[in-house]
């Protein structure tokens, strides 16, 4: 039985459209007996416009985010990387600041909370339970799986706010997915950009950025692609065959979240996974392999 308790801080996406990556987490989280409590009464960090409108409202929504979590023990767990990273930049920009620290308290009328560690779910996975502990967890490995791990933009950037790992060399979601008995491939496009800020207004942009990460991963050999954002997914897998009939390609690579990976790795079936709702099909592969 692990120790480990941690506030959940799910964000609004794995409310809504990221519903699967929700799901796997708590089923993956129980699995491995990691205590996750939902935060009463979370709301939007504000991810991803309204640092570009207004600074102290994005500062003030992370800020009351935190004062809630204060509320269930264990540090912060979040899933997304977008709602990570801006409750990462929130504490370091007021523990450098502290004139936006006091506008923050006036405007949340509480003090901030900065003593609290935000941590992504990679983290507590590779680090907090430890690899050695989660590899031991697995009964039904990856074997046989090539996955191209996608970090995307804010995952380790920018340098010193996130403190997940190595700014421009990461490798702790290859670990993660290695100790699921996994194989990852090394590509060129695993910190590009995919363009999620752009979804709405500039598809074309998304489009063109998204191909290129598509095609780098098809091109190293990778059977699949496995994020840890749901933007990120919401661009490779939703608007996959869209690219292919762009670029007049077939990439057929299924986008899992590495909850679902791992997932999968520790004998949770695919009804607790979420996999129904990848648009880009996963069963013939995972059948192929003998995972499903």
């Amino acid at each position: 039985m692990s120790d480990l308790k941690y506030a959940y801080y799910p964000g609004c996406s794995l409310h809504a459209s990221a519903g699967e990556y929700d799901l796997s987490t708590r089923e993956l989280f129980k699995r491995l007996s990691i205590g996750l409590t939902e935060i009463p009464d979370w709301f939007c960090c504000g991810a991803t416009p309204a640092h570009n409108v207004d600074e102290l409202l994005s500062l003030s929504l992370c800020a009351k985010n935190l004062e809630l979590a204060d509320a269930v023990e264990g540090d912060v767990a979040v899933a997304c990387a977008s709602c990570f990273s801006r409750l990462k930049f929130t504490q370091h920009t007021l523990e450098e600041n502290p004139t936006k620290r006091k506008q923050v308290e006036k405007a949340i009328d509480a003090p901030v909370k900065l003593d609290g560690k935000v941590k992504h779910l990679l983290e507590i996975l590779a680090k907090d339970l430890g690899l050695e502990r989660l590899a031991a967890s697995v009964n039904k490995p990856l074997s046989g799986l090539k996955v191209a791990c996608y970090y995307g933009c804010l995952l380790t950037r920018p340098t010193d706010v996130p403190n997940l790992d190595c700014t421009e060399a990461p490798t702790i979601m290859e670990r993660v997915v290695e100790a699921a008995g996994a194989e990852t491939v090394a590509w060129t496009h695993r910190l590009e950009c995919c363009g999620a800020n752009f979804t709405l207004s500039r598809p074309g942009v998304v489009i063109q950025l998204t191909n290129a990460i598509l095609n780098s991963a098809k091109e190293a050999g990778a059977d699949c692609i496995m994020v840890g954002c749901p933007l990120c997914h919401g661009n490779l897998d939703i608007r996959q065959k869209e690219i292919e009939s762009v670029y007049s390609t077939s990439y057929n690579l299924p986008v899992f979240y590495l909850t679902q990976l791992v997932g999968l790795s520790v004998g949770l079936g695919s009804d607790k996974l979420g996999l129904d709702a990848m648009i880009v099909n996963p069963l013939p592969l995972l059948k192929e392999k003998g995972l499903a």
